[in-house]
């Protein structure tokens, strides 16, 4: 790690942060520090940086806007990426839209909403980046990032760009490629179909509204804890189970969604891990299904 730093101050790799806290980087608001958080401007920047990586044999963490993800409370040993503010951007040609890794897929939906352009609705309640939309194929109300997708530029662990349209993706339920090719998306390319504005509008608004009645997302957490199992709700089950407003320190299976779990003030990532230990355990002593996470832990036990 030592050479690697000292190689990293001869490039130019954007703002590097040592023994970073992530707790401010995460919607949960949870997270120990990282060794090193290196924050590229530009994909340039970015790649020098991961080939770098790449050449000292040292592994790293994306950690985008942080939606979807638990931090350890000791942190993450070695490096975290985090695209800077030039990967935040959009552009519109025609149907398609093409919007920077760190670009808000809330904010595309509504952009693409006045722009007349129909196919992101789901995402008008999903927090979280584009990059992040395509790690997960994140998605709602029957749809998701796949059913609009058509291309991704990506720098792979070893720094090579490439350019993986939907088939290279192998995007399935909240997964992706991604997650046993490590890479980083720096942009992705969606295309659209016209439609009529106010409709569009209407959908959105509706859609948001319904999250706004039936999730905490003015609390600190960081969406659906886990995925729905086939042919069935995980809020579902864990409201059934009489779960909803069990706590563990400072973490809350929400009274609103069951489904989520927040961060009551001084929630620990390990009140998180016990509190989605006991859920998964309950549902599989009482209805024989096991719960699967669906954010992401990261960092050292």
């Amino acid at each position: 790690m030592k050479q690697f730093i000292a190689d990293l101050r001869e490039i130019d790799a954007g703002s590097v942060k040592f023994n970073e806290p992530l707790a401010a980087y995460t919607t949960w608001k949870i997270g120990g520090p990282a060794d090193v958080l290196i924050i590229p401007r530009t994909q340039d920047q970015l790649v020098s940086v991961v080939r770098l990586l790449h050449e000292h044999g040292l592994e790293w963490t994306n950690l985008g806007r942080g939606s979807n993800l638990l931090v350890s409370d000791k942190g993450i040993r070695g490096v975290v990426i985090q695209p800077g503010d030039e990967f935040d951007y959009v552009r519109f040609d025609g149907k398609l839209v093409y919007a920077g890794a760190a670009y808000s897929l809330i904010k595309l939906a509504m952009m693409a909403s006045r722009k007349g352009l129909s196919g992101l609705e789901f995402a008008g309640g999903i927090p979280g980046s584009v990059g992040g939309a395509v790690y997960m194929n994140a998605g709602a109300h029957g749809s998701d990032v796949s059913r609009i997708f058509k291309s991704a530029d990506i720098v792979l662990e070893t720094g090579e760009l490439v350019r993986y349209g939907a088939e290279e993706m192998s995007f399935a339920y909240r997964h992706s490629c991604l997650h046993e090719r490590p890479g980083i998306v720096t942009e992705a390319v969606f295309e659209l179909e016209e439609g009529d504005r106010v409709e569009i509008s209407a959908a959105l608004a509706a859609y948001k509204q319904r999250r706004l009645d039936t999730q905490p997302l003015t609390a600190a957490c960081a969406g659906s804890v886990f995925r729905n199992p086939p042919n069935d709700h995980a809020a579902r089950l864990i409201q059934e189970a009489g779960l909803k407003g069990m706590r563990q320190g400072g973490a809350e299976v929400s009274t609103q969604h069951a489904n989520f779990i927040v961060n009551t003030g001084q929630a620990t990532a390990e009140d998180v891990l016990t509190l989605m230990k006991t859920i998964q355990e309950t549902i599989s002593d009482q209805y024989g299904i096991e719960l699967v996470a669906e954010v992401l832990v990261v960092g050292e036990r």
